[in-house]
Order: structure tokens, then sequence, then C-alpha cells
């Protein structure tokens, strides 16, 4: 299978979230042969418990995997850094979303490609923007467009670390 540009979405509000954001980026990007970070932005958090804030950035790789394959991959990355999924919405140490993978759409129980709330979550968009803001959507547009038409700019509270590239190791 030819390798395909993947963009995920990490987040972490637990724990030392910068550290594990950093961390799983870099085992990502060295488990697929190198990749691409966003800047890391706290941003304020939302659902339905009092929580502290979140960072948020976007991983950039390219994998040969299918969509449901690189999403089990993540899920168990998830677990090593003792995600419980307790709370819909709720703190954890790591957050991973597969947000789009090459021009694939997929939907199924367990995968949606693309993810199908980019278009609404400020948090997403504004990384995205770091790394591809041309990036086509299927079926949503550009993410400059898309940066574009949000009026949630409040939710970036600040960014904490800059955009880098990671090697494979």
């Amino acid at each position: 299978m030819p390798k395909k540009a993947a963009y995920i979405a990490l987040g972490s509000n637990l724990g030392n979230p910068l550290e594990q954001i950093q961390n799983a980026a870099l085992k990502l990007a060295r488990s697929f042969g190198g990749g691409r970070l966003s800047g890391i932005y706290r941003t304020a958090p939302w659902g339905p418990v009092p929580q502290p804030d979140y960072l948020n950035g976007v991983l950039e790789i390219a994998c040969d995997l299918n969509g449901l394959e690189l999403l089990h991959h993540l899920r168990k990355l998830e677990t090593e850094f003792g995600r419980q999924r307790e709370v819909r919405y709720g703190p954890r140490t790591l957050d991973l979303d597969l947000l789009v993978m090459g021009d694939d759409v997929h939907e199924c129980e367990e995968l949606s490609l693309p993810h199908p709330r980019i278009h609404e979550r400020v948090f997403v968009l504004h990384p995205l923007m770091d790394l591809n803001p041309m990036l086509l959507i299927p079926g949503q547009g550009r993410v400059q467009e898309l940066f574009q038409r949000l009026n949630n700019f409040e939710e970036i509270l600040e960014q904490v670390a800059v955009p880098v590239s990671l090697k494979a190791a």
C-alpha cells in the first residue's frame, strides 16, 4: 500500500501534558519514518466536567497502514500513556484522533474519515494551519478556509511550543 499523509490530533490535560504530547509524537514519528509536529497550544477545556486547560497539537506522518490499522495503533499508544476512557470529553493523559488520511473517506462505527468535527474545532484547525493550510479535507474544504469561518478563537489561550520536524531514529 502506498504511503499517505496522515494527520493526528494530540491532546492532554493530565500529568505532564507537554511532555506526553511531545513523547507520543516522537514515538509515532519513529514508528513511521519521521513526521512534523505543529505548534502546541494551550486551549480552554470544554465538556461535561470541570477540568484543567488542554494542550493540543497535530502531527503529520506518512503512513502505509489503512485507517483502522492506524486507529488501533493510536489507541494502543494512548493506553501506554495511561489513558482511561471513563468520561466522554473528560480529562485525559493522552488523546489521539485520526483527522485525515490522504483523500480517504471512511465511515464505520469505529472510524470516520475525515474526522467529522474538524470544521468546528479551533484546537484542531489552528495547529493544522502550522502544517498545511492548503490541505483539502474531503467533503469539508481547505484548512485555511475552515479556520477563517470559525468565531471561537478565544479557545486558543497561548502557544507553548513551536512546530518541529521529527526524525526517525
